[in-house]
């Protein structure tokens, strides 16, 4: 692995109630904050912070373009369970992070990004490069600040810490004048944080743990449902210990994938508009469903008037916002994933008798497994992720974008170990897989990242390649070449009688010779037979590669349920 991955950040800690400027307080509470690198791109109002990170030597990974930084900063995010910290400039840099800090947001994504501002004295008189980042980032953060007073800025920086990473995490933004960043105050990081309308329930109501154990033993047809917030909480170990004792089915959703283990006998899939068969009928039959961690959004319940039609839902979530707020909950737990799996275990209730339940769910898995059409003569995508499954072991760190390859890198990759998996879930952002890997890499350094992408999202962040070039940072790019907006054609030809309106690219670039602009190694692959030999190479090669996999055009992603259906309508479960 590239020592430059591995660089110790150079961060010194300054004595405390010393005068400094806000921007020295900054790089100073970062470090108290164990920082181990930014991401970001500077600009005229955030210079002074700029040079204070030249002069304090913290790390600093300089992206080509600010959405490339809050994305990285997303994948180490992910990844790592640290905060990402990103750092842009006023104006235009704030606003090229505003889709980040959406896809951090709705994906729960502890985020501290840090805008440079225009003057206090000329804030609000369209000054040169301002843009009012604190309105236009108030719907889609957790909290956001704008610093006016010096003295405020350590006590700021803690909140946001604090607020990122606590209760259900999400982004921050700390908006810093250029004014104050130069000023000078007293440093101070000792204060303890003080929220009083900021309280997340960590610990849930015995009762309520009571009510779901009781319901767990009276079921006959249980499933639990885990998504991110088992991720979130770090409690994997607890949800594997808890099925095992209790003996119930596991479904996850997308951006839970990983916090139980694909491989395990248990384990029945993923759920939702692409899932696998048995986990929707697993969800559509059950009679009690256990979410743990998950939001019940749309690409996953499908109509809700037909979700869960016999089930009485348990609904396990730090965020009380989300119990109840598109499926009925009768059973609500509000608190910390990792600590009610706890309790649950703790609980040690009798099993449910569900033995004819799982027989159904073993026989549905081997009736209805995933399935595509071999061909010998064009690379099928599904293929592909099969390859790239077996040629990793299952332990390469995997990022997507969105679309069709994300769909089949979920059906076809399974993950037995949490963090592994980094996608665009809630927002569906093009674009995110690619810098999300680079920030996934620098998290695990240790460890193969592989970026599945489509050629178009692809297309949207390529300049980050620079970065590769510049620290040899082993990324391997897989572009699922169909040489369009995959999953938009899809829905063209399905619901819109194939009238393909500009979702095809009749021009493509060379990515290959776009690698090698970049100095990166690159490969063209287009005969199935060849698929693992190209692949195996790219594994092995020390540094970034570039794999552009020209596979079926017009191979879809099945199974599917479409817009308005219930889990009981799937379409495509068979040859």
């Amino acid at each position: 692995m590239s020592t430059k991955l591995q660089e110790d950040s150079g961060r010194e800690l300054k004595k405390e109630n010393q005068e400094m400027t806000g921007s020295s307080m900054l790089i100073q509470a970062l470090a108290r904050e164990n920082v181990d690198i930014i991401f970001g791109y500077p600009g005229g109002a955030i210079l002074p912070t700029y040079d204070e990170i030249y002069r304090s030597g913290i790390r600093h990974i300089l992206a080509r373009h600010e959405q490339g930084a809050i994305h990285a900063a997303e994948g180490y995010a992910r990844v790592s369970g640290k905060p990402g910290v990103c750092v842009v400039t006023s104006g235009p840099g704030a606003t090229n992070v505003i889709t980040g800090i959406a896809d951090a947001m709705i994906d729960s994504l502890p985020l501290i990004v840090i805008t440079g501002q225009v003057a206090t004295k000329v804030i609000g008189t369209d000054a040169f490069q301002e843009a009012d980042i604190v309105g236009i980032t108030m719907p889609i953060t957790k909290h956001n600040y704008q610093v006016r007073d010096i003295e405020d800025l350590p006590r700021i920086i803690k909140e946001a810490f604090h607020i990122a990473t606590t209760g259900r995490p999400g982004p921050v933004v700390i908006d810093l004048p250029k004014d104050v960043s130069e000023a000078t105050g007293i440093f101070t990081y000792d204060q303890p944080v003080d929220l009083p309308g900021y309280q997340p329930t960590y610990t849930p109501n015995k009762l309520q743990i009571r009510k779901v154990r009781e319901a767990v033993t009276k079921a006959k047809k249980p499933v639990i449902l885990a998504g991110a917030g088992v991720l979130h909480a770090k409690g994997s170990d607890e949800l594997l210990a808890y099925v095992e004792q209790q003996q119930i089915p596991v479904v996850n959703t997308l951006l839970g994938l990983g916090s139980f283990p694909a491989s395990h006998p248990l384990a029945i899939g993923m759920a939702g508009m692409h899932g696998e068969y048995t986990a929707n009928m697993a969800l559509h039959h059950c009679d009690l469903l256990i979410n743990i961690g998950a939001r019940f959004d749309d690409r996953l319940t499908g109509a809700l008037s037909d979700f869960a039609p016999h089930a009485k839902v348990a609904h396990i979530d730090i965020d009380p916002a989300e119990i109840g707020k598109n499926v009925e909950t009768h059973i609500p737990v509000v608190g910390d994933a990792k600590e009610a799996l706890k309790m649950l275990i703790a609980e040690n209730g009798k099993p449910s008798e569900c033995t004819e339940w799982k027989e159904q769910l073993y026989e549905w898995k081997k009736e209805y497994p995933l399935w595509y059409e071999k061909d010998d003569e064009v690379i099928k995508p599904q293929q592909l992720m099969e390859i790239i499954y077996e040629e990793t072991n299952g332990e390469a760190v995997v990022t997507t974008d969105v679309g069709q390859h994300q769909m089949w890198a979920a059906q076809y990759y399974k993950f037995d170990k949490p963090n592994h998996w980094a996608t665009s879930g809630g927002l569906g952002t093009m674009g995110f897989g690619f810098p999300a890997a680079i920030g996934a890499q620098f998290a695990e350094p240790d460890k193969p990242v592989v970026s599945i992408l489509g050629d178009a999202g692809f297309q949207m962040t390529a300049q980050e390649m620079s970065i590769l070039q510049e620290l040899n940072i082993p990324v391997k790019i897989i572009i699922v070449n169909n040489s369009s907006l995959g999953m938009v054609r899809q829905w063209q030809e399905l619901f819109y009688d194939e009238r393909y309106s500009h979702s095809i690219f009749p021009i493509q670039p060379d990515f290959v010779k776009m690698a090698e602009a970049y100095n990166i190694q690159g490969w063209k692959v287009d005969d199935p037979k060849k698929v693992r030999e190209v692949l195996q190479e790219a594994l092995a090669y020390d540094g970034p590669v570039l794999l552009d996999c020209r596979v079926a055009k017009e191979e879809n992603v099945y199974p599917m349920i479409a817009p308005g259906k219930g889990h009981h309508e799937m379409e495509g479960i068979k040859p």
